[in-house]
C-alpha cells in the first residue's frame, strides 16, 4: 500500500483523488490547494484530509471554517508519491520541492517533457516508467492519439497518421470566464503540439496533427486519415482497435450523433460527472479504402487521463510492474469496459 497526495484540487485533481480513493493498493493521504471556496469544501464533505499549499491559503481556509490537517510540507512528509494537478506555472515550482525532498511525482500534460524526462501512456510505454522517480501523463488529446495509433501499430497496420483536432474552447465549469463564441480559431502552427507530444512517448510514430479551437466546452473531436502498411479490411482494423480496452465503440445510427448525446449516455450510465475515460470512436463511420483508413472520435478532456494517472502511480511506485494487470485493475475500479 502506497501513500499518495494530490496537489491541486481542480478539474483533474478532484477526479484523480476520487480514483485513488477506490483503489485497494494505494491510499489517498489528502489533497492540497490554495482555494477555500465550494471546490475544496466538497473535498471536506467527501472526508478527504485538506492541506494548505501556502500560509495565506491556510488563513483563508480557516476563515472559511475549513479544517486544516497541515501545510504542504506536512503532507509531503507522509507520502510516497505526489500527483501534481496544479496549473503549469505553479507545478514547475512545486517540482523543485519534490526533487529536493526526494519524493516521486507525476505532472500533467501541460508541462514540458523535459520536466520529468519521461512521458506516459499506459498501453504504450508502461514498462519504461516502472520505478522511475517522475513521469508526465500526457494531455487528453495526446492520450487519445496514443491509444488509437498504438493499437494499430501493435497490429502492424500503421504506416503514418494525419489528424485534425476540433478543440473545445475551455473547461465547462469556467466557460463564464473566457473562451470563444461565434468563431473558430485555427492554430497557426502545423503540426500542432499534440503530434510531437505523442512522439515524446513513442518516437517511432509518424504523426502530424493540426488543430482548430471551436466554441463549445463538452469535449474534443478528432478526424484521422491513416496510411496503412498494407491493404486491410474494416474488420481487421476494428479487431486491432478493439485490443485497446480504453476505446469505446459507438454508433451513429443509434442516436450518438454528437458530443452532447455521447455525454448524455455516460451520464445515464451513472459515471461521476458523466465522465468518459475511453476514446469514443464511431464504428459505423470508420472506413477503409485500400490502404487508407478514415475514422473520427470524441475525447473527454476532463476524464480521459484519470485511468492513465492511476496506472502511472502503480508504475512509478512499483506496486505493479505488469502493464496489463495494472490496466485491468484500474479499469475494474472505474467500471471501464
Amino acid at each position: 500500500m502506497k501513500n499518495i497526495a494530490v496537489v491541486g484540487y481542480g478539474v483533474i485533481g478532484k477526479r484523480v483523488a476520487d480514483a485513488i480513493n477506490v483503489q485497494d493498493d494505494m491510499s489517498l493521504i489528502g489533497v492540497c490547494d490554495v482555494i477555500s471556496d465550494w471546490r475544496i469544501q466538497n473535498a471536506v464533505r467527501k472526508g478527504y484530509a485538506v492541506y494548505a499549499a501556502t500560509p495565506e491559503a491556510e488563513k483563508e481556509m480557516k476563515a472559511a471554517n475549513i479544517a486544516i490537517e497541515g501545510s504542504m510540507q506536512d503532507i509531503l512528509e507522509k507520502v510516497d508519491l505526489v500527483v501534481d494537478c496544479t496549473p503549469k506555472n505553479i507545478a514547475a515550482k512545486n517540482v523543485e520541492i519534490y526533487k529536493g525532498q526526494g519524493i516521486k511525482f507525476i505532472v500533467q500534460g501541460g508541462e514540458k517533457h523535459k520536466t520529468t524526462g519521461h512521458s506516459f501512456s499506459a498501453e504504450n510505454n508502461y514498462s519504461t516508467a516502472v520505478n522511475l522517480d517522475a513521469t508526465r501523463v500526457v494531455s487528453c488529446n495526446t492520450t487519445s492519439i496514443l491509444r488509437t495509433l498504438t493499437a494499430l501499430k501493435k497490429a502492424d497496420l500503421l504506416d503514418y497518421a494525419r489528424g485534425t483536432l476540433l478543440r473545445r474552447a475551455t473547461d465547462p465549469w469556467e466557460s463564464h470566464l473566457g473562451g470563444i463564441m461565434n468563431t473558430m480559431v485555427p492554430e497557426k502552427d502545423i503540426p500542432s503540439h499534440q503530434g510531437p507530444d505523442a512522439q515524446s512517448v513513442d518516437p517511432d510514430l509518424d504523426v502530424i496533427t493540426s488543430a482548430v479551437k471551436v466554441p463549445e466546452t463538452l469535449s474534443h473531436m478528432h478526424y484521422w486519415n491513416v496510411k496503412l502498411r498494407k491493404k486491410a479490411s474494416k474488420e481487421e482494423v476494428l479487431n486491432a482497435l478493439k485490443t485497446s480496452s480504453r476505446i469505446k465503440f459507438i454508433h451513429y445510427d443509434q442516436g450518438l450523433v454528437s458530443n452532447n448525446t455521447i455525454k448524455e449516455m455516460f451520464l445515464d450510465m451513472g459515471r461521476p460527472w458523466g465522465d468518459m475515460y475511453e476514446v469514443a470512436l464511431w464504428e459505423d463511420m470508420l472506413k477503409v479504402v485500400g490502404d487508407e483508413l478514415f475514422y473520427a472520435y470524441v475525447v473527454d478532456n476532463q476524464a480521459i487521463v484519470i485511468p492513465e494517472t492511476i496506472d502511472a502511480i502503480r508504475a512509478l511506485t512499483g506496486i505493479e510492474t505488469d502493464a496489463h494487470r495494472s490496466i485491468e485493475k484500474t479499469n475494474a475500479s472505474l467500471e471501464i469496459g
